[in-house]
């Protein structure tokens, strides 16, 4: 055996001949490009999170006049989390769009491209929380005023907010990155994806039950942020598992 790896090297130049890479090394690449699609999303929500604690901003702040419209606002004050929901999902394109896949660059960047100025539209016009919040507010409203419970209601309510956003994102990140080849594995995948959205945007909704304060009224405290952090991973953690799930099986 010595001698034959001795061999090995005189006949390769003096360079020492390298074994094949092991088979399973390639799945292993594959799975950890993944795991990193399922978990930007949250870091990204969590950095902006952490922006906005560590900047002071809130309303107080010197803001651009085009952007003053957006501080202000019914759905702004009970639904602060959301701003970083919005953040959350269009990080969720991006690195679809950047991650793994057999789309080509140019497919990945009009549908990505295509999609984050939806959800843009969809959360944000004509002012914070656009179709989405006040869909979602309505339904709730509605559903109570008819005699409904409460917890129903809001469940109803966030049931259309999340499928807005879901709806969106999901079909932005299947355009960018994904074979557009329908399936009932694909389906009970999608409608997985749709229960976990809807517990997050519960989550988010109840941030002021949960004692978060008064921001953007005035800057977010060390508390209250931490606060945050903890309400958006509980909301986020759900949907990114189940992302990264997803995305092992494929591979496996």
């Amino acid at each position: 055996m010595a001698g034959d790896a001795f061999l090995d090297v005189v006949g390769s130049g003096f360079a020492p001949v390298r074994s094949p890479a092991p088979r399973h090394a390639a799945p292993r690449r594959i799975w950890a490009g993944q795991s990193l699609v399922a978990a930007v999303p949250v870091a990204a929500a969590l950095l902006a999170l952490a922006l906005v604690a560590a900047s002071g901003l809130s309303r107080r702040s010197g803001l651009p006049e085009a952007l003053e419209p957006y501080a202000y606002g019914y759905f702004l004050d009970r639904y602060p989390l959301f701003a970083f929901a919005l953040v959350y999902g269009a990080a969720r394109i991006v690195a679809a769009a950047a991650g793994p896949g057999m789309a080509g660059p140019v497919r990945r960047v009009v549908f990505a491209l295509l999609g984050l100025v939806a959800l843009g539209a969809a959360g944000l016009y004509p002012t914070f929380g656009g179709l989405t919040l006040r869909g979602g507010y309505a339904t709730g409203s509605m559903a109570f005023l008819t005699g409904q419970p409460l917890w129903l209601a809001y469940a109803l309510g966030a049931a259309v907010a999340a499928s807005m956003v879901g709806g969106i994102v999901g079909v932005a990140v299947i355009a960018a990155s994904r074979p557009l080849r329908p399936s009932w594995r694909r389906i009970g995948w999608g409608a997985l994806s749709f229960v976990s959205l809807g517990f997050g945007a519960g989550v988010v909704g109840l941030a002021k039950t949960f004692g978060f304060g008064p921001w953007p009224a005035r800057a977010m405290t060390a508390s209250e942020a931490g606060l945050a952090a903890g309400l958006l991973l509980v909301a986020m953690a759900p949907h990114s598992l189940l992302v990264g799930l997803r995305r092992r099986r494929a591979v496996a």
